[in-house]
């Protein structure tokens, strides 16, 4: 679970910028609250996100998707490090990018900082923090490696590894990449527990929706049944895999990754189609998402996913994260940019409340999310520390702030009606408050 994320110098978030989903003492929805009980703590389930558009709410989505790619992926020596400081003062360019994750994993809770620049590694520090005390388990500044806390019989092996760390890689990273497993818990929350999605990603893997032999596959259709898509059930309809359109170079790439054990996942970002790679008896075997309606007649007739509507794909899409989210026991992390994009406001609610309904002291899935969706902005629906604003100042410079700091809104209040007065920030700057003119009428021809 995220406990607290700090950015600076990322775009447009110039100054450090603190997020945090630890609870305040707010009442209301306490139930769903993940309660950690030996830290004395309360973690938020859900966050949403509001501003104006330029305001840094996809900056900050784009800032965890780079420290999740770097951590998971790095860059090969002789790469530059893709961080993107402030550009509006140049004396930022030149700075650090920090990043700094207070995270629980496996009921322990672990704060993970680095701070880079595009040519190297400036600083990177992990911290455990127990019930009473916090212990240092390696602090490391440039090439030179500060603290390293770690059992006699680890710690030659341990400094052979970081001697073997590049400039340009992360400590925590390349132990793992050599094997040692005793930061792994950290490395694998933010390679499988975070996941993010874009305005146009996808929520992760659809093999199940293509198997009717899964539990998935049949709560997905009777969901989609439910929100009104007209779809009765989806299907992975077989096509030739040599019919694919790619280079021979992917093709066999393709041949290669894709074992009896294995399976691989094409997207079509363009054509809106979704293909799954198995194989069988040495055989390549491909296998496209289509859905089905009923016909007047009765009979079901097979639609191409590029012949549904960009709500119903953005819906197929996300249904399986939230699933996921619900599920007993998951540790999963979903951030998803612009939740409601092609979605109806009721649609994006019910979605929510399928994750909601299954939060509670024991969970350990979190769902943050950036939207315009006034009608999420209630208080039934969400408590006050559930809610933050980005907002950008006439710098350029963005900042993130909890609706719970600002003490005029109370839990009775019409929290909506506020924030579009511009109360409490985050709306729009519009300096056009009149009609547009044709050119060619304002310029007198």
């Amino acid at each position: 679970m995220i406990i607290e994320i700090e950015i600076e110098n990322w775009k447009s978030f110039r100054d450090p910028t603190l997020f945090s989903m630890l609870a305040s003492r707010e009442r209301q929805h306490s139930e769903r609250l993940a309660r950690i009980n030996k830290y004395q703590m309360r973690i938020l389930p859900i966050t949403a996100i509001y501003g104006g558009n330029a305001s840094g709410k996809s900056v900050f989505f784009e800032a965890i998707n780079f420290a999740k790619n770097f951590v998971t992926n790095g860059v090969k020596p002789e790469e530059q490090i893709p961080v993107e400081p402030y550009r509006l003062n140049n004396k930022f360019r030149y700075l650090p990018t920090k990043f700094r994750f207070e995270i629980l994993v496996n009921e322990i809770v672990y704060d993970y900082f680095f701070a880079v620049t595009n040519e190297k590694v400036i600083e990177e520090k992990l911290t455990k923090t127990t019930s009473s005390s916090e212990k240092t388990l390696f602090h490391r500044q440039n090439d030179e490696l500060l603290e390293l806390e770690i059992p006699a019989n680890d710690e030659g092996y341990l400094n052979y590894a970081f001697h073997g760390t590049h400039d340009n890689q992360l400590f925590l990273s390349n132990t793992v990449f050599q094997k040692i497993k005793l930061f792994k818990p950290i490395f694998d929350w933010f390679k499988n527990s975070l996941s993010l999605i874009s305005p146009s990603g996808l929520s992760g893997p659809i093999t199940a929706l293509m198997s009717k032999d899964t539990p998935l596959y049949e709560t997905i259709k009777n969901s989609l049944y439910r929100f009104d898509t007209g779809i009765i059930y989806l299907e992975g309809e077989p096509i030739p895999f040599e019919s694919l359109p790619m280079d021979e170079k992917l093709r066999d790439d393709l041949r290669k990754a894709v074992t009896e054990s294995t399976h691989v996942e094409l997207v079509d970002a363009f054509r809106a189609e979704r293909i799954v790679l198995s194989k069988k008896d040495g055989e390549i075997m491909a296998k496209k998402l289509v859905s089905y309606h009923q016909g007047s007649d009765g009979q079901n007739i097979k639609f191409e996913l590029t012949d549904e509507s960009d709500g119903t794909r953005r819906l197929i899409e996300l249904l399986p994260g939230f699933y996921s989210l619900s599920s007993d026991k998951t540790e999963k992390v979903y951030i998803i940019d612009e939740l409601d994009r092609s979605l109806h406001s009721l649609l994006t609610r019910q979605l929510l409340n399928l994750f909601l309904c299954s939060c509670n002291v024991e969970s350990r899935s979190q769902l943050l999310f950036t939207t315009h969706d006034l009608l999420l902005m209630d208080q039934t629906l969400l408590r006050r520390d559930e809610m933050w604003i980005s907002e950008r100042n006439e710098e350029g410079s963005s900042t993130l702030i909890s609706f719970a700091e600002f003490n005029d809104v109370r839990s009775d209040k019409d929290i909506r009606k506020s924030y579009l007065q511009g109360r409490l920030g985050g709306i729009p700057n519009v300096l056009i408050n009149e009609c547009f003119t044709p050119f060619n009428q304002k310029n007198g021809s």
